[in-house]
């Protein structure tokens, strides 16, 4: 009885070459792609190109500081305004909301995925994702009567308790708390939902692999999701915290109805006053003709470029994230 031997294929020749055949289908598909993204290049450099050639007309035209002055008055003569109110306020009214929705979105969405069970985490997640599609100026109006009136108290305590720190003391005690604070709270709430869901999703993407060998090694709930689930879902948490905070920075007409807007820049966040690039456009868009115009395009410009700055800083933290992430294990 014979041993079959086992014969090797033919070694292709060398003057032979693989050719890959590609379908209509498939190029229609990436010639499609490809034209997306170019569009999309050139519609983000349409917008720089505008946005820079409109600001330079009204800044050559400014008689203050445009980026220190307080002023906001570019329909006077001479014209004079300035960015300096509204990119503090920007900037403390989104750091505000950063820390209050951040931590309580994540808390949730932990709850939802490893916590609650499937009856209740099914309407909760369903309630957070109504909470994303509320208009902002159902947010705004509601802002403006109920939150306000309801912030006397809150801001009287941390006058009492935490004044101490400056940033808490309120100078004119019994004012309306119309003030950065309370736009913080309200921008975390608006951006609370957004973060919720992105991070929920994040979480459900981790291999359920990991949870079952911590849980088997004697890990605690806890110690599962510190061990297993946070460094899997870090840059994805950190995606999702970039995404609400665009919308913190670009709100427009929640912070104008519920902010009292002036041209006061104070370091105390309880007193009224202050205001943001979106709120201040939105403002004085009705009145503005020639100059002026020109002026709040000018600020516009300033927030595209904060937008840009964040969005660029939050890839390089996740592309220095990455190797510590679970998905490349």
């Amino acid at each position: 009885m014979g041993i079959p031997v086992q014969q090797e294929a033919p070694a292709p020749d060398a003057g032979t070459s693989t050719r890959t055949v590609t379908r209509p289908g498939d190029r229609v598909f990436a010639g499609l792609s490809r034209g997306s993204g170019i569009l999309l290049l050139v519609i983000m450099a349409a917008i720089a190109v505008f946005l820079t050639t409109r600001a330079v007309s009204a800044i050559s035209k400014d008689h203050g500081n445009f980026l220190t002055t307080f002023e906001w008055n570019a329909n006077a003569t001479p014209a004079v305004f300035g960015i300096a109110v509204l990119l503090y306020g920007t900037v403390v009214s989104s750091i505000v909301a950063m820390v209050l929705a951040v931590p309580i979105a994540i808390g949730i969405a932990l709850f939802i995925t490893h916590y609650a069970p499937r009856r209740l985490a099914g309407p909760l997640a369903y309630i957070i994702d109504l909470l994303a599609a509320v208009p902002s100026i159902v947010y705004g109006l509601w802002g403006a009567l109920f939150l306000v009136p309801h912030m006397e108290g809150t801001t009287a305590w941390l006058d009492q308790y935490f004044g101490w720190t400056v940033i808490f003391d309120q100078s004119n005690p019994g004012t309306a708390p119309r003030n950065l604070f309370t736009v913080g709270i309200l921008l975390a709430i608006m951006i609370l939902p957004i973060i919720t869901n992105v991070s929920r999703e994040v979480f459900r993407q981790v291999p359920l692999a990991h949870e079952e060998a911590a849980l088997a090694l004697g890990a605690t709930r806890w110690e599962v999701i510190r061990m297993s689930v946070l460094p899997f879902a870090r840059s994805g948490i950190i995606s999702a915290s970039m995404l609400g905070l665009g919308r913190a920075l670009g709100e427009t007409m929640a912070v104008a109805t519920v902010l009292s807007s002036s041209d006061v820049l104070s370091l105390h966040l309880l007193d009224p006053g202050g205001g943001t690039f979106a709120a201040n456009i939105a403002s004085h868009y009705g009145e503005a003709t020639g100059l002026g115009l020109n002026a709040l395009i000018a600020s516009g410009l300033v927030l595209f470029v904060i937008t840009l700055v964040v969005n660029g800083a939050a890839r390089v933290i996740i592309a220095r994230r990455k190797e510590y992430s679970g998905a490349n294990a």
